[in-house]
C-alpha cells in the first residue's frame, strides 16, 4: 500500500509522539530507582516516629546559661555510673519558687525562656503583632509523642503545647537541688538543655515522673531523653535512686552510642 505524503507525515508524527512518551517513561523509571537506592529505600524503612534529637541551643539569638559544672562529653552511660546513687529526700518542703520566677529571661536575650524554647521548637514560628518575643503559633513534631502537632496562643489553646522540665523541678528538689544556691536553681529551671516544647496532656501525665517511673510513648526519642536527664543531673550534681538507673540502663542499651547532650554555641 502506498502512502500519500499527507498520510506519511501523520504517521512520522505518531511515531515520534510514541517515542517521546517512551522516552519519559524510561527516565521516570530510571530516576525513581536512582532515588530508592540513594535515599528512598532509607525513608521507606524509616518510621514516622518523630525526632530522635531534640536541639539545644539557637545559633544566633539563643545564649546557653551557667550550670554548675559542663555537661561531660561522652557516652551516656559512662556518665550515668559518675551519679550519686541514693534515695529520694522529702518532698513536702518542695515550693516551685525555689527555682525562682517561672520564664525568667535567663540568656539575657531579651525574650523569656517559654518563648525562646517555642522558637526554638516549633517549625516556622510567627510572632505576635508588634512583638520580636511572643510567639503566636508554629507547627513540629511533637518529641513525646511522634505526632505533628499545631501550637496557636490563646486563653484555652495555649495549654495544648507546654514546656517541659526534663528533669522536673520536683524529681530535682529531691535528688539534690535543695543543696544548690537559689542562682543555681533558678538557672536549672530555666537551662534550654532541661527544657523541651511537648504535648501538653502527655507532660501532664508525666508530671515530677523519673525515668523509673515515666518514658515517653515515642520509643524512638527515648535514647536522646534519657541521655538529656543524665546530662542535666551531671551538670546540676543531681543524683539518680536504684530503680532510676535501672530503667536508664535499660534504655541505653538499645543505643550503646548515645551520648550526653551538650549545649553548642549559642
Amino acid at each position: 500500500m502506498t502512502l500519500t505524503w499527507t498520510e506519511f507525515r501523520r504517521a512520522r508524527r505518531r511515531s515520534r509522539q510514541a517515542w517521546a512518551l517512551l522516552a519519559t517513561a524510561a527516565l521516570t523509571v530510571v530516576g525513581a530507582l536512582a532515588w530508592f537506592f540513594t535515599v528512598g529505600q532509607f525513608a521507606v524503612v524509616e518510621p514516622s516516629d518523630g525526632p530522635r534529637e531534640a536541639p539545644v541551643l539557637a545559633t544566633g539569638w539563643m545564649h546557653a546559661v551557667v550550670p554548675v559544672r559542663p555537661v561531660p562529653v561522652g557516652p551516656a552511660e559512662a556518665v550515668l555510673d559518675t551519679l550519686a546513687v541514693q534515695g529520694r529526700a522529702a518532698l513536702d518542703n518542695y515550693d516551685r519558687s525555689a527555682f525562682g520566677q517561672a520564664w525568667l529571661d535567663a540568656d539575657r536575650n531579651g525574650c523569656d525562656t517559654r518563648n525562646d524554647i517555642l522558637r526554638r521548637d516549633l517549625a516556622g514560628p510567627r510572632f505576635t503583632k508588634e512583638s520580636r518575643c511572643q510567639v503566636a503559633s508554629g507547627a513540629f513534631r511533637e518529641p513525646y509523642t511522634g505526632r505533628e502537632t499545631i501550637f496557636r496562643r490563646g486563653a484555652a489553646s495555649s495549654k495544648d503545647v507546654q514546656i517541659d522540665h526534663v528533669v522536673a523541678l520536683g524529681d530535682a528538689w529531691q535528688k539534690g537541688a535543695q543543696r544548690l544556691t537559689a542562682e543555681q536553681r533558678e538557672h536549672l529551671a530555666n537551662d534550654p538543655l532541661n527544657l523541651l516544647a511537648v504535648d501538653g496532656p502527655t507532660n501532664q501525665d508525666k508530671s515530677a515522673s523519673d525515668a523509673a517511673t515515666w518514658l515517653p510513648p515515642n520509643k524512638a526519642f527515648r535514647c536522646h531523653y534519657v541521655a538529656r536527664q543524665i546530662s542535666v543531673k551531671a551538670a546540676y550534681l543531681l543524683w539518680v535512686t536504684p530503680a532510676e538507673k535501672d530503667a536508664m540502663k535499660r534504655i541505653l542499651d538499645s543505643c550503646p552510642g548515645q551520648q550526653t547532650v551538650v549545649s553548642g554555641p549559642g
